[in-house]
């Protein structure tokens, strides 16, 4: 009976997880792995994987080759070097650098066409986050880390809003919007002092938009942040609580 309890307690825990402890167990699917496996990787992108898990993340998300995929506020190009080669030639990555972003660190825009420069699928994108437009019949947008940008005070209230209802016009309908960030506590002032958001604010706006939630990897969740600091303190740095959730848009 005790043994049976225990087996039970774990499969619910793997229920619980969403999936991504089952993915994460399981081998990669193998446009995936090829992926990660990709020589032309930067080091420092390699190095970052075992706390990142971009491999059960994406197939979590189901990335699939021949996928149309915006990476939506691209950063460095971390995910946009592992997606050009997931979703292979018959797919296309759009690498979106806000121009805000831009002006406010000039190396953004040359780490946008380093990543987007050895990919022949991968088409560089900028624009202003308010009056964004990307292109029709994606698969999956994918943010990660930078939906709290929005609410920094710098942009306009409506800055999150208006984004949403972009992503989700250019998404066909069944393709899904991917948002992992930083879990912080329910204030007006965390995007700003913490670089972090109420998980709660990131479903009940994009939900307002149309998406359907479609659920929540706990791959990157951590129950030891204490949710108080900037995610840069080195004594939190790389192991943050972070929530990952999946919208689908209606059929």
């Amino acid at each position: 009976m005790r043994m049976k309890a225990l087996a039970a307690a774990c499969a619910a825990a793997v229920v619980a997880l969403g999936g991504a402890a089952a993915i994460g167990a399981a081998k990669l699917p193998a446009n995936i792995a090829a992926a990660l496996a990709d020589k032309g990787r930067p080091a420092a992108d390699v190095q970052r994987d075992a706390a990142r898990h971009p491999g059960e993340l994406l197939a979590w998300a189901g990335v699939r080759p021949g996928m149309k995929v915006a990476d939506f506020i691209m950063g460095g190009g971390y995910f946009t070097r592992i997606l050009a080669r997931a979703v292979g030639p018959a797919g296309h990555v759009w690498a979106f650098q806000p121009t805000e972003f831009i002006k406010f660190r000039a190396a953004y825009a040359d780490e946008q066409k380093a990543a987007a420069a050895p990919y022949a699928d991968v088409t560089p994108l900028t624009g202003p986050l308010v009056g964004l437009k990307l292109p029709e019949g994606l698969d999956l947008v994918l943010t990660v880390q930078n939906y709290h940008d929005m609410h920094l005070k710098a942009f306009p209230p409506e800055t999150a809003a208006k984004a949403d209802a972009e992503i989700f016009r250019a998404l066909k309908p069944g393709g899904a919007f991917i948002v992992v960030d930083h879990v912080g506590p329910p204030d007006a002032d965390t995007p700003d002092k913490l670089h972090r958001i109420d998980p709660a604010i990131i479903r009940k706006e994009v939900e307002a938009t149309g998406f359907r939630f479609a659920g929540e990897s706990y791959l990157l969740r951590n129950p030891q942040d204490p949710h108080d600091k900037l995610v840069f303190d080195p004594s939190i740095r790389g192991k943050t609580d972070q929530v990952a959730f999946k919208f689908v848009k209606p059929r």
